[in-house]
């Protein structure tokens, strides 16, 4: 009975664990993303909640449907991309981008061709628009030196301490520690009391660019960077997850959660590290049960997503945007790492990666996309004059 006790709290607390790392060090991305198109704070509250309703109901499906630690989180480069695209037309307009990249899951998952299609896409390539996506954020921190720099210069050193001692809550020790110094800095703003969130439907526009230029490459990243090492991590630790039936789960959720104004959900892959290991629990076969805990958790998130927002936006905007390059420093390093690591790929990366952090708009079509085009255009032509030699 005790060793059953202490199994349940092992895994609850992995799960407790993981969900406060994840919402923590990424949460002023998301607010980002918002502020990017526009929405107000009522949306962007809506959004949060979103995002806890589509995370704790797909890892609870998933979980106890096939008995394994199946972590799902909100799409973290999705929210990086968003922050850094230019030119969308409003909060609406970014709706129906969500909504086509949630279709686009739904069809990988049933339409297998499309999934080697994605597979397909050279993983050079894939990681240079990422990389591209993430330095843009990170750089973002280091303009702020000028405006808070106490401020950003102690929570980038923070930051080296902390990943050492402790990497995975690195970026959350930043996030407590930075608003503890800017409360003593006199720059927090007065936080709002405690309320419960107020769901919003919204109805999308369908501005083409914003379709091209958003949605696909949302779907792409997401892909790539969050539902792929996602699998691998379950993997890793000696399961074998559905792909297909995983994809239609995070697709629907995603999909309904859309009209809450909520971008992308997918497979987690540090959060889920966190509740897959022995640590979670010594028996792998119960490891699942985190599963239900999470989706407490991130209900919990959903039922005070206002709150959330509220106290993130009483926050110095200097500390957000330190907390989300901090946090989003090592997945760029490795990104960058893998997209010029293949010497037949290298220079395809590298025109990959410089479009798409130039953020350039053409024809109403943001950086990602045409950064994505032009890695490939350089690719074909590279191995075009490799067969005519």
């Amino acid at each position: 009975m005790r060793s059953r006790t202490s199994g349940l709290v092992s895994v609850a607390t992995a799960a407790l664990v993981a969900t406060v790392a994840g919402v923590g060090g990424t949460l002023p991305i998301v607010l980002a993303a918002a502020q990017a198109v526009g929405a107000t704070p009522t949306e962007a509250s809506s959004w949060v909640s979103g995002l806890g309703i589509a995370t704790a109901l797909s890892a609870l499906v998933l979980s106890v449907r096939y008995r394994m630690p199946i972590i799902t989180a909100w799409s973290t480069p999705g929210a990086a991309l968003i922050a850094s695209t230019a030119g969308v037309p409003g909060f609406r307009a970014a709706v129906g981008a969500f909504i086509l990249s949630a279709v686009l899951i739904l069809s990988t998952a049933a339409i297998r061709p499309l999934g080697r299609l994605i597979e397909r896409i050279p993983a050079a390539i894939a990681a240079a628009m990422l990389g591209g996506i993430l330095l843009r954020l990170v750089v973002a921190m280091f303009e702020q030196v000028p405006h808070q720099p106490l401020l950003v210069l102690s929570m980038i050193v923070l930051f080296l301490l902390a990943r050492i001692l402790l990497p995975t809550v690195a970026s959350l020790i930043v996030l407590v520690a930075g608003a503890a110094l800017a409360w003593s800095l006199g720059l927090v703003k007065p936080i709002p009391a405690l309320g419960v969130s107020t769901l919003m439907i919204e109805s999308p526009s369908w501005d083409a660019p914003t379709l091209i230029g958003l949605g696909v490459p949302l779907y792409l990243v997401t892909m790539a960077s969050q539902n792929l090492p996602g699998f691998a991590v379950l993997r890793a630790s000696g399961y074998q997850p559905p792909t297909q039936p995983v994809l239609a789960v995070t697709g629907a959720v995603s999909l309904g959660t859309a009209f809450l104004g909520a971008h992308t959900s997918n497979l987690a892959a540090i959060s889920a590290a966190l509740c897959t290991g022995p640590d979670a629990h010594p028996d792998p076969g119960k490891r699942w049960l985190a599963g239900p805990f999470y989706a407490l958790w991130w209900g919990l998130i959903a039922l005070f997503g206002a709150s959330l927002v509220g106290l993130f936006t009483a926050l110095p905007p200097a500390l957000l945007a330190t907390v989300a390059g901090t946090a989003l420093l090592g997945s760029t390093a490795s990104a960058m790492g893998a997209a010029l690591s293949a010497d037949q790929d290298r220079l395809a990366a590298a025109g990959t990666l410089a479009v798409t952090v130039s953020g350039i708009t053409l024809m109403g079509v943001g950086s990602a996309f045409w950064g994505l085009v032009f890695g490939l255009a350089i690719l074909a032509i590279d191995r075009l004059l490799k067969v005519r030699r």
